[in-house]
């Protein structure tokens, strides 16, 4: 892995790249389909749906029935952050090595943040429920800004709120949305092989390489 990346920060994606979160959100999603009627899904289904925040998951799983109206797709959010909030970090689980590279990067200086297009009130707590959160100087939620990834504003408040520039900074994910933020904020990105990305082969997404496990992120980095 080439060493080339000499970031003073790295910007962390959640879903699919520090946290396990599928079974949780699938359940959640599961339960408000079956509240309001509509066929519940496979989570092979529901997986390629993750990506692009709650209300997006909420639309899609929503119009595998049918095209949902703008009042059922509010009613629908309700439901499903009332079936979320329950079983939110149930299932959930850090994928291996992450508490460890944390930990690493966090004794050598690096500067970190989650960028995620999750809301702040599901992310803050898994991250203390695996003591996680304390190695992150920024959070910028999916509900910190009007906008959420792809939109390269998430990625330019994390390093404006870190002090570094974007050129300065890594950014870690697992789909496109990750990879179109970070081109367009000017940040290297590179992307985990075991993440979600939407269906879409991680392999045929724009990034600075792959990562097969979270230790090769120090891989990456000046010894």
């Amino acid at each position: 892995m080439n060493r080339g990346f000499a970031a003073k920060a790295i910007l962390f994606d959640l879903d699919g790249t520090l946290l396990d979160t599928i079974t949780d959100l699938a359940d959640a999603a599961n339960l408000m389909l079956a509240e309001l009627g509509h066929p519940v899904l496979s989570q092979a289904r529901i997986h390629s749906f993750v990506g692009r925040g709650i209300p997006d998951l909420i639309h899609r799983c929503l119009a595998e029935s049918s095209e949902p109206g703008v009042a059922e797709t509010e009613a629908a959010r309700e439901v499903f952050r009332r079936h979320y909030t329950r079983v939110n970090g149930q299932t959930t689980r850090p994928y291996p090595y992450v508490p460890e590279v944390l930990a690493t990067l966090a004794a050598r200086g690096m500067k970190m943040a989650v960028v995620t297009n999750k809301s702040g009130i599901f992310t803050l707590p898994l991250l203390q429920q695996f003591d996680l959160a304390r190695y992150f100087g920024a959070f910028v939620y999916g509900d910190t800004l009007p906008v959420k990834k792809p939109d390269p504003a998430m990625v330019l408040h994390a390093c404006e709120l870190l002090g570094v520039k974007p050129e300065q900074s890594l950014m870690v994910g697992d789909s496109i949305n990750d990879s179109l933020a970070a081109r367009a904020a000017g940040v290297p990105v590179l992307l985990v092989k075991y993440g979600y990305s939407e269906g879409m082969p991680v392999d045929d997404i724009d990034c600075d390489g792959l990562l097969a496990d979270m230790r090769q992120v120090l891989d990456c980095l000046p010894g």
